[in-house]
C-alpha cells in the first residue's frame, strides 16, 4: 500500500508543477501587443553622459536600464563580460502592450571564420524612443 501511495505521489508532482509553471507563464503572455514601437540604437559616442556612466558602472555583469531625458527613453541591456571580440547585442522585438513597453534583445557571439582577438569585452545596446509612461518589461 505504502508503495502505490508513493507512486501515485510521484505521477502527481510532475502534474502540479507543470500545471502552476503553465499558469505563470501564460499570465506574462496576457496583454496584447498593440503596436511595435519606432526606435533609435544610439551609438556610443551619442549616449547622454549620464547614462553612459551608469552604464560603465554596472557593465562587467548583465544589467537592463532605463533613462529618461527631454521627452526620450532609453532602454539599455547588457549581457556583461565576454571573453572576446566580436559579441554584439541585437533588439529582436520592441512594442506596446496596453499597460507595458516590451523588448527582446538577444546576445550574438562571434561568426565563425571571424577575425576576434582575446581581449575582454561588455556588450550592450541602447536604445531611444519617445517617452512612454509605462513600465518596461525585458524579456
Amino acid at each position: 500500500m505504502k508503495r502505490l501511495r508513493a507512486s501515485c505521489i510521484i505521477w502527481i508532482l510532475p502534474i502540479l508543477i507543470t500545471g502552476l509553471a503553465a499558469g505563470c507563464v501564460s499570465k506574462y503572455n496576457e496583454e496584447q501587443k498593440l503596436r511595435d514601437l519606432d526606435f533609435t540604437v544610439v551609438d556610443r559616442e551619442d549616449e547622454p553622459e549620464e547614462l553612459s556612466t551608469m552604464i560603465e558602472k554596472e557593465k562587467e555583469h548583465p544589467f537592463q536600464m532605463l533613462y529618461a531625458d527631454q521627452g526620450q527613453l532609453y532602454i539599455a541591456e547588457g549581457y556583461g563580460e565576454q571573453p572576446t571580440t566580436g559579441y554584439s547585442v541585437v533588439v529582436r522585438e520592441l512594442y506596446e502592450t496596453e499597460n507595458t513597453v516590451q523588448i527582446r534583445t538577444d546576445l550574438l557571439g562571434p561568426e565563425k571564420g571571424e577575425d576576434i582577438k582575446e581581449i575582454t569585452t561588455f556588450p550592450y545596446v541602447v536604445v531611444q524612443l519617445g517617452y512612454i509612461d509605462k513600465d518596461v518589461l525585458f524579456d
